[in-house]
């Protein structure tokens, strides 16, 4: 899935701009990143679009998985959203990710985190009223 249509996709779902898209889905990468182990990472970032795994920051440490209430509020200082908007922007870009890559590998890396995450990512449908 090229990037337009990837990013697309996360907006029209979340109720964001492609702007916003566009920050939390390598905000959203980074943080999933950050809390894997090295050999996961390497392993998720080798099915990742070559437009979205240049930006995932690369260790060879171990898993570091937080509770995702903790990972919403990092990204939403980080972007700028509303904890509400992160939350269904990341699910978002879980949910596209799951379609653009080899989901099993996606499961794969979100198993060594809180179940929240798998549930994150398959989250549909369009955004809440009043968002």
């Amino acid at each position: 899935m090229d990037e337009k249509t990837f990013l697309t996709a996360v907006a029209e779902r979340a109720g964001l701009s492609k702007g916003e898209a566009a920050d939390l889905t390598r905000a959203t990468v980074a943080e999933i990143a950050g809390q894997i182990s090295g050999g996961e990472l390497d392993r998720l970032t080798g099915v990742l679009p070559d437009w979205l795994g240049s930006h995932v920051p690369r260790h060879d440490g171990q898993a570091h998985p937080k509770p995702v209430s903790e990972a919403v509020q990092g990204l939403s200082r980080r972007t700028g959203l509303t904890e509400e908007e992160t939350r269904r922007g990341a699910g978002a870009v879980l949910s596209v990710l799951s379609e653009a890559v080899d989901a099993r590998q996606l499961e794969h890396a979100l198993s060594m985190l809180p179940h929240e995450y798998r549930r994150m990512s398959r989250s549909e449908g369009p955004p809440a009223a009043g968002g």
